[in-house]
């Protein structure tokens, strides 16, 4: 049944109908929980359990080129809403230009290489499946549905059903005739080559404006797919080899990989690769040769003769393990003039900064550096810079002892300036700041301010204005924004959107590039340093880097090298699955006792006040949501449903209520066993996350990111025929410091906190409310602490400081809080901050640790280099275009 404009499914309402798909009608509906347009495709049948477990695995697909799927019901998809027109409407018009047509070709096959690496094959790719968005963005849609399609035969050379409610049974002919492989048409089994052979069909149909296969109906159609040698005589031959392998009828004969189609572009030639076993030897000659031209002849780069792009795939060694992606930035970096690799090997807490000449073949390790992370080099490349756990370090490439500079509590990225000084994201604190060549505290930039997480900072060459990226209250990298701030007077402007680890790449006198990663995609735009903006659209040059699940921040770097044509070094992606972290028990005598939770991308744990069940954050597909885990039955039930941001989530103290944080909205409460609709307690546009309750739960303490760092405030709260009443929020106190992580004592007397007024976090306690007290203040760490827990059956007060879990015993006299010395609870946690609660009978901690899987525990100990990186820039996206 048709459905009309102001009508809903869930809470997705009708605007319009925009066509008709294979299994039903296709609407512009909105989404009325996140305020945007999607497309709503619905069916006249409910959707099997067999279906939607396809679906869902089909929506962790995520890239820049495919179309988004956000949502599943009963019988209906929400996907994202393009704009533009399909590629066959772009093709009725004639054929498109050969340089044009590569563009979209490269961006098609940059979907499919993403789809291909987790096992998903569309079946059903032709030019109605394909759009381009005002923006030149080529999207792919339905992508991987045919796999869940019904066993239906094709209806006709052109149009035939492409999604439906049951699995797809061996011998049964889907997709559309004109585009299908030959074993395809045979109606036998399919892989990621019946893909590649319709990526030649489209292309070909693209550069002639004609159709490849074509016949009176489907049965003459599908016999010239089987049997026909194509013509290709009017292809161009820059792209004929391509479409040649392409469109071999044996699978076993036809490009393999999608990824290499750049291979056969051009005449043939691929770029360079040399042998493994020979690679740091060849690359320490090439290196060493474009330094030996450098220094024997004026560096005039705009006379340069631009060279072939050069991938080179190194093996560090078997002895070297590159740690997970962490999310603060990356642990690789190449020198200015790209003789030097700095890398992180090891396991944390006990990483070690590593150095290798390029030139030599020797590896050095730093000593000094033990928990260093994320290296930065100087613009002479005699310094590296980097972080520890709580300290800004930095060390001669000589050797010689680290030097610590200054302190950051939530470090995300750095870049050093010609004049020595360093501007360092504090990302979830003061945003940018700066410390100075002499030294001294780190000062904040001219007129900057955030309420967003703040990452990648660099400082543009002529040390004028700053790049940086800013998260825009979402974990969606699609959401973010690229940013530039002019130094000399604050002022802010967004230069791309879609982003993370946005880096300006280019030699000086010629004109460079913005680089930036969405998900494994590098993407690339020319940038005019003197505007300050890009010029043209961003085109994906690069797919495959290695990224961190939790932030979207990339593991590359890159650097003019000696001779101007640019490196970049990056690590691989993994094709591990995204499943990170297990919940385990740990006992005082480190004694472990895991859950049989399936593992998963999850953070910032609470236990229920029974002891239970667990809440937790789930971050997938660029969102995160909330559940709930039973130990008991082994079962993890979903609590929200990727419409949101979701930071950190509490029990109420009766554990009838999880309360939880919503970027954007403010704090909402729902019922932990998923009826009613959830209840907003505040509405702020800011941060604002619970954690804790009085106990009888009267009042709600939590932080505020208002004004751009941490304050606690508190909330009261009354009940009032099953819904919450909240009153006037109060803050605890001002200051200007981070101020957070706020946890009520037991009997309510007194909150534990966290700050930074020391320079790096320590633990406090104040007496509540502070009228109660003299208004006194009491340090409770005295090495560095954070996220404060009360034992609820004795008098301890625990925290964490590093990989150890402290407690301090203390009494009350009068009103005056007496704390004992700090002594170790457990030695080794080995877990994510926040990743931990205390058990309710106060006698072992539920923690997140890394999940012990092969997969998981796998060393990694390659990286990639590519050479001649500018040449090939100004070649996929040159000026102007």
């Amino acid at each position: 049944m048709a459905l009309s404009p102001g009508e809903r499914i869930g809470p997705y309402e009708i605007a319009e109908r925009i066509g008709a798909g294979g299994m039903g009608e296709v609407y512009r509906a909105a989404d009325t929980r996140m305020g945007r347009d999607v497309a709503l495709k619905v069916s006249a049948e409910r959707f099997s359990d067999r279906f939607s477990r396809e679906v869902h695995a089909v929506a962790a697909l995520n890239h820049p080129n495919v179309c988004i799927l956000h949502d599943v019901g009963e019988n209906y998809l929400v996907m994202e809403l393009i704009e533009g027109p399909t590629l066959a409407e772009r093709i009725s018009h004639g054929a498109i230009p050969l340089e044009e047509a590569l563009g979209i070709a490269k961006q098609i096959a940059a979907a499919l290489e993403a789809a291909h690496e987790k096992g998903i094959v569309h079946r059903d790719l032709k030019p109605g499946n394909i759009k381009t968005k005002p923006d030149g963005t080529v999207k792919v849609l339905d992508f991987g549905l045919a796999k869940v399609s019904e066993a239906a035969a094709a209806a006709s050379s052109e149009n035939s059903p492409t999604i439906s409610m049951a699995a797809t049974q061996a011998g049964i002919i889907l997709g559309t005739a004109a585009y299908m492989s030959p074993e395809q048409a045979r109606g036998r089994p399919v892989d990621k080559r019946a893909d590649i052979w319709a990526f030649g069909v489209v292309l070909y149909e693209m550069l002639t404006g004609k159709r490849l296969f074509q016949g009176e109906d489907l049965t003459e159609t599908l016999a010239s797919v089987v049997k026909e040698r194509p013509d290709l005589s009017t292809v161009p031959v820059a792209v004929r080899r391509l479409i040649e392998r392409c469109l071999e009828k044996d699978p076993k004969k036809r490009l393999r990989d999608i990824g290499d189609m750049e291979l056969l572009l051009g005449d043939g030639s691929p770029p360079s690769i040399a042998p493994r076993s020979a690679l740091l030897p060849w690359l320490a000659g090439a290196l060493a040769l474009a330094l030996g031209v450098a220094l024997w002849a004026p560096w005039r780069v705009e006379k340069q003769v631009e060279r072939p792009l050069t991938r080179l795939d190194v093996d560090l060694g078997e002895d070297v393990s590159l740690p997970r992606p962490e999310p603060s930035g990356s642990e690789v970096a190449i020198s200015p003039d790209g003789m030097r690799l700095v890398y992180v090997s090891g396991t944390p807490p006990a990483t070690k900064l590593f150095m290798r000449r390029l030139d030599q073949a020797q590896t050095t390790e730093l000593s000094g550096t033990r928990g260093g992370d994320y290296p930065f080099f100087s613009p002479d490349g005699q310094w590296v810079g980097f972080a520890t756990q709580d300290k800004m370090m930095r060390i001669s490439v000589e050797g010689g002892a680290a030097v610590p500079f200054g302190e950051i509590p939530d470090f995300s990225g750095a870049s050093w300036g010609e004049d020595g000084s360093i501007i360092v994201s504090d990302a979830l604190g003061k945003g940018l700041v700066r410390y100075a060549t002499g030294g001294g505290p780190p000062q904040p930039l001219p007129g900057f301010t955030t309420k967003d997480a703040v990452t990648s900072p660099q400082i543009l060459p002529g040390g004028k204005a700053v790049l940086f990226t800013e998260a825009q209250m979402s974990m969606d990298v699609d959401q973010w924004t690229i940013e530039v701030l002019t130094l000399a007077d604050g002022h802010r402007k967004i230069v791309a959107r879609g982003g993370a680890s946005a880096r300006y790449v280019g030699a000086p006198g010629r004109e460079g590039h913005l680089i930036y990663v969405n998900k494994t995609a590098l993407f690339a735009a020319p940038f005019d340093l003197d505007k300050l903006e890009t010029r043209g659209t961003p085109v994906p040059v690069l797919d495959g880097v290695a990224i961190s699940r939790d932030s979207g921040l990339a593991q590359f770097d890159c650097s003019p090298g000696a001779d101007g044509h640019g490196v970049l070094v990056y690590r691989k992606a993994s094709a591990s699955p995204s499943a990170q972290w297990a919940l385990e028990w740990i006992d005082q005598g480190e004694k472990t006792a895991p859950l049989p939770m399936e593992p998963g991308n999850f953070r910032n744990l609470r236990i229920s006040p029974d002891g239970e069940r667990v809440a937790l954050i789930g971050v997938e597909a660029g969102h995160t949501d909330i559940w709930v885990y039973d130990p008991r039955r082994n079962a993890m039930t979903r609590r929200t449903f990727g419409d949101g941001y979701y930071g950190f989530v509490i029990w109420s103290p009766d554990g009838r209520y999880i309360v939880y944080e919503s970027w954007g909205k403010g704090i909402l409460r729902a019922r932990a066993d998923g009826s009613g609709q959830p209840q907003a307690l505040t509405e702020s546009s800011a941060e604002q996350a619970p954690f804790s309750f009085t106990p009888d739960g009267t009042r709600l303490a939590y932080i505020d990111f208002a004004e751009g760092r941490d304050q606690i405030w508190t909330v009261p709260l009354e009940e009032q025929g099953g819904q919450w009443k909240a009153g006037k929020p109060e803050p605890f106190f001002k200051s200007s410091f981070n101020d957070g992580q706020p946890s009520f004592s037991p009997d309510g007397r007194w909150l534990a906190y966290a700050s930074d007024e020391s320079g790096k976090y320590e633990v406090y306690v104040r007496a509540f409310p502070p009228s109660a007290g003299p208004g006194g203040k009491w340090q409770i760490s005295n090495s560095g602490g954070v996220s404060p827990y009360w034992s609820r059956n004795g008098h301890d007060l625990l925290y964490r400081s590093g990989l150890q879990i402290m407690a301090v015993s203390y009494t009350v006299e009068g009103g005056t809080f007496v704390a004992g010395k700090p002594r170790v609870w457990i030695a080794n946690m080995g877990t994510a901050e926040n990743g931990w609660d205390l058990a309710p009978d106060g006698k072992r901690i539920l923690a997140l640790t890394p999940a012990k899987s092969a997969e998981a525990t796998k060393p990694e100990h390659e990286v990639v280099f590519l050479l001649n990186f500018f040449d090939y820039l100004r070649q996929r996206a040159p000026v102007g275009k």
